[in-house]
């Protein structure tokens, strides 16, 4: 496939049924220019503004194996021991395999990665925890916002992409809103609300790809934009695919801990050029601050061997361990000793923002917390995206493709955007489109306007805490079983207003964060086995085998 944007390879074709691509991110992007530089046309639905959304917030970078210090098995050999055994060899194999591609594929659409006139492709590598070598192609420390702006000037561009923000996707069209017997399973469109205009509208597609991120807005902490409520990953279970391995939540571990920026992340690559943890200096850490250690002890080697460079789980667990041990509401990132100028070069983000806050990193550490951060589990694909349904693809943080396993290996997740972005783009293409059948309009007769939306906001706020408390970085089965109930509940009384109400963005939110969480807590359920992202007091062992773990259920009755 082509580079997008090259007029020589496009070959146009107003007649073609669209390709709904339902996310604006990365992932989405990716499918939708590939596919545009083939001549079909796309439809791009954000839910709020065309620049809102997770890859924006990426900060570290993307993997690339390029140096010639680095191979192909090395990077498949940490991506399997950071997902605790879970991975996919095949698909973190291929996904390795396609990463020189993929940083050319970015290099040509205009992405304005950090350089190194001695590096590969004349780029500069960083390195991550849990990665043996520099292998991170990076933008300084804001490379999510750097990728998304080039891409997103690049479909802008494009006269077969339609970009449409603040269009929100209800639910899939199958054969089940089609009321025909002989109908076979399929997804023929989607049912998609103009928030604007409050009007839903019916949108039929040659194929509907899912690109809509995670769940993070399910906890009430999380390093996540406020789109991340998981809409992709509940339209697919209601459409009856399968999903797999939402127990595993990664959280990460170094969220800046501050009274007005509850969702700023700290990268992880400020870890990986050699800034360190600490507790916090007398109080309840119970040691005097000294010279040496003016803000109190690191404590990562007492948790592992690879001390700061762990995977994420390890790390993530390791602060909430001593957090509770101590009575602390955090503990210290410090970067002090690094230098302001190497801050100000290689951290400019973090640097501005904390000093916003009235934090020098260069002259003090910065207080971090965990927080929920992606998901590494999702709907059920194949390495071309394909989902269950025919007609329905999904690619990115909404999805299950095998490769993070119980836990993901940092800066894994852009490159999987990408990498199966284009083969998702392929697949499509190379599936014959087929006559669409006449999609009925969507029916809102016996429904009326809400008039106590504050009913929304206290189910959210409820779901939201119940999730950080209930179900977060350490589990037990009385406190799972405890949330679960409560889902239950929640789910009743939102699936009432559901039926009764019009829909609005808040209401479809609420609906897709009840269905998810619900996942979440039956898969942890599932597993009796402390691995990875998911630990469990009462299970405290790791198996010496274990499986992913797959939820199957059909498509539920009703077309609304």
């Amino acid at each position: 496939m082509h580079p997008a944007g090259d007029p020589m390879q496009e070959q146009t074709s107003e007649a073609a049924a669209p390709v709904v691509v339902i996310g604006a991110g990365l992932a989405g992007l990716t499918v939708a220019l590939h596919l545009a530089a083939q001549g079909q046309p796309v439809i791009v639905l954000a839910k709020r503004s065309l620049g809102e959304g997770a890859t924006a917030w990426a900060q570290g970078g993307i993997v690339g194996v390029l140096g010639s210090d680095d191979s192909v098995e090395s990077h498949v050999r940490d991506t399997q021991d950071a997902g605790a055994g879970l991975v996919d060899e095949h698909t973190a194999r291929f996904i390795a395999e396609h990463s020189p591609e993929a940083i050319e594929w970015l290099v040509a659409q205009g992405v304005p990665f950090s350089p190194d006139p001695q590096g590969p492709l004349g780029l500069h590598l960083t390195r991550e925890g849990g990665h043996a070598v520099r292998r991170i192609a990076h933008a300084a420390d804001a490379t999510g916002r750097a990728i998304h702006n080039a891409l997103l000037a690049r479909a802008s561009a494009h006269p077969l992409v339609t970009l449409k923000a603040r269009w929100m996707a209800v639910d899939l069209i199958t054969e089940r809103h089609l009321k025909r017997a002989d109908a076979p399973p399929s997804c023929h469109g989607v049912y998609a609300l103009d928030i604007d205009a409050q009007r839903v509208e019916t949108l039929p597609a040659r194929a509907v790809v899912l690109a809509t991120g995670g769940v993070g807005k399910t906890y009430r902490y999380t390093t996540n934009p406020d789109t991340a409520t998981g809409d992709g990953i509940a339209m697919a279970w209601r459409a009856g695919c399968r999903v797999a391995n939402m127990e595993f939540i990664q959280f990460h571990p170094t969220c800046l801990y501050h009274p007005q920026e509850r969702s700023f992340l700290i990268t992880e690559a400020l870890r990986g050029e050699g800034a360190v943890l600490r507790l916090p200096a007398n109080g309840s850490a119970g040691r005097e601050a000294t010279a040496e250690e003016p803000w109190g002890p690191r404590f990562m080697a007492d948790h592992d061997p690879r001390a700061e460079l762990a995977p994420r789980d390890i790390v993530a667990r390791a602060i909430d361990f001593e957090m509770k041990k101590h009575g602390v509401d955090h503990v210290w990132l410090d970067a002090t000793h690094l230098g302001e100028a190497f801050l100000k070069e290689h951290f400019p983000t973090i640097h501005a923002r904390c000093l916003q806050l009235g934090i020098d990193i260069a002259r003090q550490p910065i207080p971090v917390v965990p927080a929920a951060h992606y998901t590494c589990g999702g709907v059920v694909t194949d390495l071309a995206g394909r989902a269950d349904l025919p007609g329905l693809y999904a690619v990115g943080e909404a999805t299950y493709t095998g490769l993070h396993g119980a836990n993901r290996l940092a800066s894994n997740s852009l490159l999987e955007c990408v990498v199966i972005g284009r083969t998702c783009a392929a697949s499509i293409l190379d599936t014959p489109a087929t006559e669409r059948p006449a999609l009925p309009a969507w029916d809102e007769s016996l429904v009326e306007s809400a008039d106590e939306q504050v009913v929304i906001s206290h189910n959210w706020d409820e779901l939201r805490l119940l999730m950080w408390n209930y179900v977060g970085i350490v589990r037990t089965t009385k406190r799972l079983e405890r949330a679960l109930h409560r889902i239950e509940l929640l789910r009743g009384e939102i699936d009432e207003y559901y039926a009764n109400f019009r829909v609005t963005r808040d209401l479809l939110e609420l609906r897709n964060l009840v269905e998810c969480a619900e996942l979440i807590v039956r898969s942890a359920l599932v597993r009796h086995e402390s691995r990875g992202l998911h630990f469990s007091r009462d299970f405290p062992h790791t198996l010496p085998v274990s499986f992913p773990t797959v939820l199957t259920r059909p498509a539920r009755s009703g077309a609304r």
